[in-house]
């Protein structure tokens, strides 16, 4: 998301995390610097009765630049959705975690197209605080395509995931019928705009009532 009115309005539906792009190949790619209560409001700020986290995905990028990201929008979570390595992660957070951004999360995406691309995790295992399972797909996300979730059944790690790729307005009972004791959420995106970056808030409204 990149519009600071639209991501006042996600967020008052209660939703845990806010995503923002910041890979230049992206349509949703974040390309300015805003003010930054103009984005998003600040940390720690009240937005109805709930307070956002605020995520920022990035794509194979130059370490300083995630660290740039991270303290110009304040984010709280790094998803890193490309090929980056272990040693990387690690590198990061070090440098991230206490002295610029102290408790700094970091999400590994998977891209999955059958069972065999599960056990990718195992390399990020002690580096990561979750998974994201996403479809594999040229896009590296964003695709609205779903995979075989059952494939998740060979995920036998110990750190939480969430599920995403191409989660949509009538994948609400099959969400709710989901059932793995590491699923710790859902990412929910591109069937949800309308418009690269800008949510339907109609929409999420309902998914989100018919999911409770």
């Amino acid at each position: 998301m990149r519009e600071g009115e639209n991501i006042r309005q996600v967020a008052e539906l209660g939703v845990n995390w806010i995503g923002m792009i910041f890979w230049d190949k992206s349509p949703r790619n974040v390309t300015m610097i805003p003010t930054y209560a103009g984005i998003i409001p600040d940390r720690g700020s009240d937005i109805g009765s709930f307070r956002a986290k605020r995520v920022g995905v990035f794509v194979d990028e130059m370490p300083q630049n995630i660290i740039t990201r991270v303290v110009n929008y304040k984010l709280d979570l790094v998803q890193l959705h490309g090929h980056e390595t272990p040693t990387l992660i690690r590198n990061l957070r070090r440098t991230l975690d206490p002295d610029i951004r102290p408790g700094v999360q970091f999400i590994k995406a998977i891209s999955v197209g059958g069972c065999n691309d599960i056990a990718t995790y195992k390399d990020y295992t002690d580096c990561v605080d979750y998974f994201l399972f996403d479809t594999k797909c040229p896009t590296v996300g964003g695709s609205g395509s779903q995979f075989d979730w059952s494939v998740l059944e060979a995920y036998d790690g110990d750190v939480p995931f969430l599920l995403s790729g191409g989660i949509g307005p009538d994948d609400a009972e099959r969400v709710r019928n989901f059932h793995h004791p590491k699923c710790i959420g859902i990412d929910l995106n591109s069937r949800f705009e309308t418009e690269p970056g800008l949510k339907d808030i109609t929409k999420l409204k309902q998914f989100l009532e018919q999911l409770k």
